[in-house]
């Protein structure tokens, strides 16, 4: 595109390409023999609104009736509105126009090639910058000047029209359940603030600070950074769901000089709660992300910022769109260019949202940290994977680290099957057991009449640990973790999201081997972890847990000795016995298909003082459950009665 207009009288004509290159080469000149020629300004003015014009950048250049100050003052006005966006600007030609309509003055003009990045899009145009050299004296010191004009800008350009970027935010993809629906969507949120355009400055601090104790945000911080904010911002203190919005709030709100509710919507899960350690979280960008990934990030975007929302944001954010307009003076805009915005892709689950909400109820008023983890053993899709309110936002259910205690026996007595145990094969349950010198004992209130040489599967049954540790030398020196390989305890593997599948190791000592028969010593598991491994024997073959179906896992990995139908057979009838005639009795009336369960404690100490972490897992049908308490009595008196409940309901 050429301008022509600019200086009075001028008539400007656009050469050949030919001309072009020459003159660009080689440079045309007038007036005397040692006045530059044209090409130099020009030059120098594409080199300073290359990258945005700096200060000081057009010093040296002369313009037609403005000064230096004047076209940097015009620049700043025109391009105000486009924030960081920066042109790219190059010289594709400058030539001698060929009617000169005074005598004894040259003109020329300048073709300037521009291009912006909107919104990762090129958009690309070309103006013409007119010049004119005056007549010069004897020593010819003529001076090429640069006509000026918003046209040198973009070429539709009229005086006093600006150029605005307006940002058009792509819609974050969904976070998706198991059934298809959306778990994590754009849902109502209150937005909590002091409005500056709303309230004078001298009372902006005072606005913010009674406002800070309405909401009870730490006044001090708030009130700072309300009196450094812009007279036009508005400076958030919080954000609600609009249904979590307390009921003094808005009256007080009105009462506030400044004060206001914005209605909103953000990326959020049914209830603050839910799944939140593994969801994760989205906001805006800290300034430290920023900084690690410049190109992705820039102030101001909004981005996940932890769990799930974080690891896959590159799929769920999308990409922004933008709109660029000339705008006239009494505001009307004119679309020069838009780029379309792509919505995220969706996220998909397995999460089961009624089962999520149910298991998040049940651990509602457990104190401790706590997790409850429900899968599906056919398929191991993990339909609720909750951490109780004591976790204090950690993601317990699927990475925690705990020892395992007598849930482990399911692997145990697997590896002592193994070593030619059958459940009717008698072992010794006695009420102590010394190893190296370490006495080993039962549970407080184990059952007397349950002592002495006793079926294996009423060792499973009743929990005896000394008929476990009696029996540790069938196991062999690599079969209890063979036999937690087996059932997927103790086996690392990406599953797209923060997962501890355990750890059993092959211990040193005898006293290490004999801890490692009851899961304690060096066994550590994740709630997640023991609920695949109730999970497999209810399904007879190994389960590998699975949150997100898109993702690739390898299920082999590890699988050096696969659990046979046999043993699967073996173990879900001692199981069945914990039901039965032990420590999982309570569940024995449920209705449906049997259960399976195993209840479990593990000692550990803290402060000097000795404590237990309460386990139970359990199996019905097509669902595996497996509930931890970090701190409790015991796993049939603290876990049990959660799994109970959850079970109940679920069914």
């Amino acid at each position: 595109m050429v301008h022509t207009g600019g200086m009075p009288g001028a008539a400007l004509v656009r050469p050949s390409l030919a001309v072009l290159v020459a003159l660009a080469l080689t440079g045309c000149s007038g007036g005397g023999d040692d006045t530059p020629g044209p090409q130099e300004p020009a030059l120098a003015l594409a080199a300073a609104l290359d990258g945005g014009l700096q200060d000081g950048e057009m010093d040296g250049l002369a313009f037609v009736d403005s000064s230096v100050t004047d076209v940097e003052a015009d620049w700043s006005d025109t391009t105000e509105g486009l924030g960081d966006l920066v042109p790219t600007v190059a010289v594709s030609g400058v030539a001698e126009t060929e009617d000169e309509p005074v005598e004894g003055v040259e003109t020329a003009a300048a073709t300037l090639d521009w291009s912006w990045d909107v919104a990762g899009k090129p958009w690309t145009y070309t103006t013409t910058v007119p010049m004119r050299l005056p007549e010069t004296d004897d020593a010819g010191s003529g001076t090429w000047e640069l006509q000026w004009s918003r046209t040198v800008v973009e070429p539709s350009l009229r005086e006093a029209t600006t150029l605005a970027l307006t940002p058009v935010a792509a819609r974050r993809g969904e976070v998706l359940g198991g059934d298809g629906e959306a778990l994590v969507t754009d849902r109502l949120v209150t937005r909590v603030g002091i409005d500056r355009t709303q309230v004078p400055a001298a009372r902006a601090a005072a606005s913010a600070r009674a406002l800070a104790a309405l909401v009870d945000v730490a006044p001090g911080p708030y009130a700072e950074r309300v009196e450094e904010a812009g007279d036009a911002a508005f400076v958030e203190a919080l954000v609600l769901r609009t249904e979590d919005v307390p009921p003094p709030v808005g009256p007080g709100v009105a009462e506030i000089d400044g004060a206001r509710l914005i209605s909103d919507r953000l990326p959020l899960a049914p209830t603050r709660e839910f799944a939140a350690p593994i969801l994760g979280t989205v906001g805006e960008v800290t300034a430290e992300m920023v900084e690690e990934d410049p190109e992705a990030y820039a102030p101001g975007d909004v981005a996940g910022l932890s769990g799930l929302q974080a690891r896959y944001d590159d799929v769920l954010r999308g990409t922004d769109g933008a709109v660029l307009s000339a705008v006239a003076p009494d505001g009307r805009e004119r679309r020069l260019v838009r780029v379309a915005d792509q919505d995220g892709d969706p996220l998909r689950t397995t999460l089961d949202e009624d089962l999520q909400l149910l298991a998040e109820e049940v651990l509602a008023d457990v104190g401790p940290a706590s997790a409850l983890v429900a899968l599906r053993p056919s398929d191991g899709a993990v339909l609720a994977a909750a951490s109780g309110p004591g976790a204090e936002g950690l993601n317990v259910a699927t990475y925690g680290q705990y020892a395992p205690g007598s849930t482990f026996k399911i692997v145990s007595s697997l590896a002592l099957l193994r070593g030619g145990l059958t459940p009717t094969s008698t072992v010794p349950c006695t009420p102590t057991v010394t190893v190296d010198g370490r006495v080993f004992e039962n549970y407080d209130d184990y059952p007397a009449g349950s002592l002495g040489r006793v079926p294996l599967r009423t060792a499973v049954a009743q929990s005896c640990n000394t008929a476990m540790i009696a029996e540790r030398d069938r196991a062999g020196a690599d079969g209890v973790a063979t036999a937690a390989a087996a059932l997927g305890l103790g086996v690392d593997r990406d599953l797209g999201f923060p997962s501890y599948f355990g750890q059993v190791g092959t211990p040193g000592s005898e006293t290490g081997r004999a801890a490692t028969m009851i899961g304690q010593g060096e066994v550590l598991a994740s709630p997640m972890a023991m609920a695949a491994v109730v999970g497999s024997v209810q399904q007879g073959a190994r389960v590998t847990p699975r949150l997100l179906p898109d993702v690739e896992v390898d299920t082999d990995a590890g699988d050096e000795q696969p659990l046979t139908s046999t043993e699967a057979e073996q173990l879900r009838g001692m199981l069945r016995a914990v039901v039965t005639e032990g420590s999982g009795s309570s569940l024995a009336d449920l209705s449906g298909p049997p259960v399976i369960a195993k209840t479990g404690t593990a000692e550990f100490e803290d402060g000097g003082e000795l404590r237990t972490r309460a386990w139970m897992v359990a199996a019905q049908g097509d669902l595996a459950v497996a509930v931890l308490v970090a701190e409790g009595s015991s796993g049939s008196g603290t876990a049990g009665p959660l799994l109970e409940a959850f079970l109940r309901t679920a069914g």
